[in-house]
């Protein structure tokens, strides 16, 4: 079976006030578009399709040929959006992925699971979702007693039921990422109503659920065991948590590797860094871009080392490392900037 992953990446992020769109500016070492290639691209073989505001050249030219583009030319909302790329998919591929470009923390992992889930239960919709808290304002996800969603209810729409406390208290919220039957999907996505929106009127791709349920077709929810997949980064303040997100995930990969990390809320370590067992990273240290560091290393305190290879053994204290092998058994003398083929103070240990 062929599945194809739609990345919506239209929203222009007013609330960050910047100058670039949202899912340009940088988390975990890297644009927040580009995290979500990577997930892409690690769930499935189809080239990844993002869904492009008219005008916006930032994704392209982050990505260049590495995805397919299409444009929005009129923010309809998540429905219209997804819509649009309806002529390259339609009869093309089995299975219909759509996520969000400002997710930055979903795993590839996850969005497999959801794809095998939806081709072992031909459900409708597979989609994820988050344990919150009651104030949350993320749609609540509505089970009937047999466990298969009913419904989407968002929390503007609870506030106008009868049972708005029954419904608030669901723990259960929608992430916002869905894996599609894809006939089912281009069936009935054209049937979605225009709906008042704060922005005008848009086309709610959570409605699918709804036309799935009347034509009696299952739809499924997978639970995701970190809720940080679901964190988003629409302003400044966001994009810090998302931040503090990426380091405490990459400060976990490094103790599940052996490695002590002396204090993680000091300590800055890029995604896809390779640290070797038995290594001590002190704080104030910073592992940037593409760095490996070998076992039984001290790093740090106050160490910058950036898209370097460091060997066994080698102790780098109050130094930066740019773009540099080290070999084994070295010592960095302190306060030294090392950088490609220049002259250096190496000590042996």
């Amino acid at each position: 079976m062929k599945t194809a992953i739609i990345i919506l990446a239209a929203g222009k992020g007013t609330r960050m006030n910047s100058k670039r769109q949202k899912i340009l500016h940088e988390v975990g070492g890297k644009p927040m578009v580009r995290h979500l290639y990577e997930a892409a691209v690690g769930a499935s073989a189809e080239t990844p399709i993002f869904v492009i505001g008219p005008g916006e050249t930032g994704v392209q030219e982050t990505l260049g040929d590495k995805g397919i583009y299409v444009i929005q030319q009129e923010r309809l909302g998540t429905g219209h959006a997804t819509m649009m790329a309806e002529s390259q998919l339609k009869g093309k591929v089995d299975q219909v992925v759509v996520t969000y470009a400002d997710m930055p923390l979903l795993q590839a992992d996850t969005i497999r699971t959801l794809i095998d889930k939806q081709r072992r239960s031909k459900a409708a919709i597979v989609m994820m979702s988050v344990m919150g808290e009651p104030e949350s304002t993320f749609g609540r996800i509505v089970r009937s007693p047999w466990g298969n969603v009913t419904e989407i209810c968002e929390v503007a729409e609870a506030k106008q039921r009868d049972n708005v406390t029954e419904l608030l208290a669901i723990r259960e919220l929608n992430a916002g990422v869905y894996c599609f039957d894809a006939d089912f999907l281009w069936s009935n996505i054209h049937d979605l109503p225009l709906r008042k929106a704060r922005s005008g009127h848009e086309y709610y791709l959570t409605d699918m659920v709804e036309f799935a349920v009347k034509q009696k077709r299952l739809v499924d929810a997978i639970v995701t065991e970190d809720a940080d997949e679901c964190l988003g980064a629409g302003t400044r303040a966001e994009l810090v948590a998302v931040e503090h997100a990426f380091r405490k995930r990459a400060v976990r990969k490094a103790h599940d590797a052996g490695v002590t990390i002396i204090d993680p809320e000091q300590t800055y370590i890029d995604q896809g860094i390779t640290i070797g067992r038995d290594t001590v990273i002190w704080p104030g240290t910073y592992l940037l871009g593409d760095t490996t560091i070998g076992e039984d290393c001290v790093i740090g305190p106050n160490t910058i080392v950036r898209s370097s290879v460091i060997g066994d053994r080698c102790k780098v204290v109050q130094s930066v490392l740019e773009y540099v092998m080290l070999p084994d058994d070295m010592e960095v003398a302190p306060f030294t900037h090392v950088l490609p083929q220049e002259e250096t103070t190496w000590e042996p240990t």
